[in-house]
C-alpha cells in the first residue's frame, strides 16, 4: 500500500507541474508576442514623429545615401529593430536594411497605414517572419505622404520564450521534488496509521465492521470530537428510538435532555450506568477515542429487570405464604386444644372469627375498589405488609370504578409506590401506608402516604432520576428504576407525578392520570370517619396474597 500511495502521489505532482508548466507558456507566448508589437509600434510612432522624415520623403529620391536611409538606420540600430522602412504613398521603399531593396515595393500591404490607422502584427516579409507595427507619416499639414514599418525578428521573441523554458523547467521540478518528498512522508504516515494495510484489506475490514456493527445485540452510538452522532447500529436505533437522521446531528438534537443524553455525552462518569429511554431500561458504558471523539455501548436490561422484579414478588409471596403457613399451623393447634378440652362452642366461634377476618378484608378492599385487578393488588400488598408489621389503610376518600383503559400500567404504578412506602417505614413503630385511589371524570388520582422519615426539599427531584437511590442494590441488578418509571408512565398518559411532606410527617406521593377511564366514573362518596384498615398491626395473613405476583417491585428512595 505505502509503494501504491507514493507513486499515486507522484503521478499527480507530476500531472500537477506538467499542467501548470503549460497554462503558464501559453500566456507567456501571448504576452512576449504583444510586447513584440507594441514595441514595434512604438518605434514606427517615434519614427513618423521625426519632423524632418516627411520633408525629405517628399524632397529627396529613394536612394542609398540618401537623408532617409541615414535616419531609418540610425533608428534600426538604436532601437534594435530588425528592419525600419519608410515608404511613399505607392508603397516604394525609401530605405531598408537591405540597400538593394530601396527603390522597391514593400512585399506586404501597406494600405491600413496609408488610410491613416497604426497596425501591429505577426506577419511574414522578405526578411522572415517579425513582429510588426505601421504608422502613417504625415507632413507639417498633417495629410499622410508615407508610412513607416518597423519590423523585429520574431526568431528572437521565440528564442526569449525557449530560454525561458529551462527555468521553468527546473521550477516545475523542483516543485515536483518538494511534492515528491511531501508524498513520501504522507505516505509513511498513512502507512503507520493503517499497519501497513492494502486498499483491499481496509476495504474488507470495513465492509466486515459495517456487518458487525449492525449484526450484533448491543446498540453501538459513535461520536466525533464536537459531540455530533457519527454512527448508530440497528440496535442502537432501536433501544434509543431514533433513525438514520440522527447521523450527524448533535447529541442533545437527536435524543432531546435527559439522563440518556448526559451519560452518553460524558456528563455522567461511571461504568454500567443505568438509564431509561422510553419504556425500557439500558446500561450504558462510555469509551473515549484517541482522535476526542467516543464511543458508548448500550443494553437492553429490560427483560432483566422484569425477572429481577419477578423475582422479588415470588420471594415476597413465598414469604407471606410460610408466614400463612405458621399461622394456619397455631389456628390449627387452637382448634384442636379447644376439641381436646370439649369446648365446641368456643371452637366454633374462633372458626367463625377466623373466616370473617378474611371475607372482611377483602369486602373492605372491593367496596371502595371495583377494579379487579387492584383490588387483588392491595389484597395481596395487605398480607406482605402485615408480616412486616405495617398496618395498609385504604383512604375513606377512596373511591375508584372499573372502567380503566389501562389497568396494567397502573397496577405498576401502585404496586411500586406501595412497595417503596413499605420499605420507608419498615422497622418503625407505628408504621403505617395508606392509599388514596379516586375517580375524578376521566382522571385518576392517586395518593400513598406513609410514616417513614419522609423525603428532604431538596431530594424531591431526585427521587425520580434513573439510577437514583439510598438503598442498597438488589442481587439481581440496581436500584433507581421504580420511581422513575412511575413518573414516565404518568408522563406518557400526558399526567405527573410527584412527592410532598404527609400531614403528620412521611413522604406523600401524588400521581395525575388523565384520560384513564373509558367514561365518566364515579364521584368520591364522603367514607366512614375513620378509613378501614386492611389488615391489623398484628392480623393474620390471609389466601389473598396471592395476588401480590401481579405487581413489579421498583425501589428508588
Amino acid at each position: 500500500m505505502f509503494s501504491q500511495v507514493l507513486l499515486m502521489q507522484v503521478a499527480i505532482a507530476a500531472g500537477v507541474a506538467v499542467l501548470a508548466t503549460g497554462l503558464f507558456l501559453a500566456p507567456l507566448s501571448d504576452q512576449l508576442d504583444d510586447q513584440a508589437m507594441r514595441r514595434a509600434l512604438a518605434i514606427a510612432q517615434t519614427t513618423a514623429a521625426q519632423p524632418q522624415l516627411a520633408e525629405e520623403l517628399t524632397s529627396t529620391p529613394p536612394t542609398v545615401g540618401g537623408p532617409v536611409q541615414a535616419e531609418a538606420e540610425r533608428i534600426r540600430k538604436a532601437s534594435g529593430a530588425e528592419y525600419v522602412v519608410v515608404m511613399n504613398t505607392d508603397g516604394v521603399r525609401w530605405s531598408h536594411t537591405d540597400p538593394e531593396r530601396i527603390g522597391d515595393v514593400v512585399s506586404t500591404d501597406p494600405g491600413q497605414a496609408l488610410a491613416g490607422h497604426e497596425v501591429m502584427e505577426i506577419d511574414s516579409g522578405t526578411l522572415g517572419r517579425s513582429a510588426r507595427g505601421k504608422v502613417p507619416l504625415r507632413d507639417a499639414d498633417g495629410d499622410i505622404v508615407g508610412a513607416v514599418s518597423v519590423g523585429i525578428e520574431y526568431d528572437s521573441v521565440r528564442a526569449r520564450l525557449l530560454n525561458a523554458i529551462p527555468g521553468l523547467f527546473a521550477y516545475a521540478g523542483g516543485a515536483m521534488a518538494v511534492g515528491a518528498l511531501a508524498a513520501y512522508v504522507i505516505s509513511r504516515r498513512v502507512q503507520r496509521q493503517t499497519r501497513d494495510l492494502a486498499f483491499s484489506d481496509i476495504a474488507a475490514l470495513l465492509a466486515e465492521r459495517e456487518a458487525m456493527l449492525h449484526g450484533i445485540r448491543e446498540g453501538v452510538v459513535a461520536l466525533d470530537r464536537g459531540g455530533r452522532v457519527r454512527l448508530l447500529n440497528d440496535e442502537a436505533q432501536r433501544l434509543l428510538g431514533i433513525g438514520d437522521e440522527a447521523v450527524g446531528q448533535p447529541l442533545d438534537e437527536a435524543l432531546g435532555e435527559g439522563r440518556t443524553t448526559d451519560v452518553l455525552a460524558g456528563r455522567v462518569t461511571g461504568t454500567d450506568l443505568l438509564t431509561v429511554r422510553g419504556q425500557r431500561v439500558l446500561v450504558a458504558n462510555r469509551m473515549p477515542t484517541d482522535d476526542g471523539g467516543a464511543v458508548a455501548t448500550l443494553r437492553d436490561r429490560t427483560e432483566l429487570e422484569q425477572l429481577g422484579r419477578e423475582l422479588d414478588s415470588t420471594r415476597g409471596l413465598i414469604d407471606a405464604l410460610r408466614a400463612q403457613d405458621h399461622e394456619h399451623a397455631n389456628r390449627m393447634h387452637t382448634l384442636l386444644g379447644l376439641l381436646e378440652l370439649e369446648m365446641y362452642e368456643d371452637a366454633v366461634e374462633f372458626v367463625g372469627e377466623v373466616v370473617g377476618d378474611h371475607r372482611a378484608t377483602a369486602e373492605q378492599v372491593t367496596e371502595k375498589i371495583h377494579d379487579p385487578l387492584l383490588a387483588a393488588l392491595l389484597v395481596g400488598k395487605a398480607t406482605v405488609a402485615a408480616e412486616r408489621g405495617v398496618a395498609l389503610w385504604i383512604s375513606d376518600r377512596t373511591l375508584f370504578p372499573d372502567q380503566l383503559i389501562d389497568p396494567r400500567g397502573l397496577v405498576t404504578i401502585v404496586g411500586n409506590l406501595v412497595d417503596n412506602a413499605l420499605d420507608a417505614v419498615a422497622g418503625k413503630q407505628h408504621a403505617r401506608v395508606e392509599v388514596e385511589l379516586r375517580a375524578e371524570g376521566r382522571t385518576t388520582v392517586l395518593r400513598v402516604r406513609d410514616t417513614g422519615p419522609g423525603i428532604p426539599a431538596e431530594q424531591r427531584e431526585l427521587v425520580f432520576t434513573d439510577g437514583w437511590s439510598t438503598k442498597k442494590p438488589p442481587a439481581h441488578g440496581k436500584r433507581g428504576i421504580g420511581l422513575s418509571l412511575v413518573r414516565r408512565l404518568a408522563e406518557r398518559q400526558g399526567g405527573s407525578a410527584r412527592v410532598a411532606e404527609a400531614d403528620g410527617g412521611g413522604a406523600e406521593f401524588t400521581i395525575v392520570l388523565p384520560e384513564t377511564l373509558a367514561e365518566p366514573g364515579l364521584a368520591p362518596q364522603p367514607g366512614l370517619a375513620r378509613g378501614p384498615r386492611l389488615v391489623p398491626d398484628s392480623g393474620p395473613p390471609h389466601e389473598a396474597a396471592v395476588a401480590g405476583s401481579t405487581t413489579t417491585k421498583e425501589e428508588s428512595r
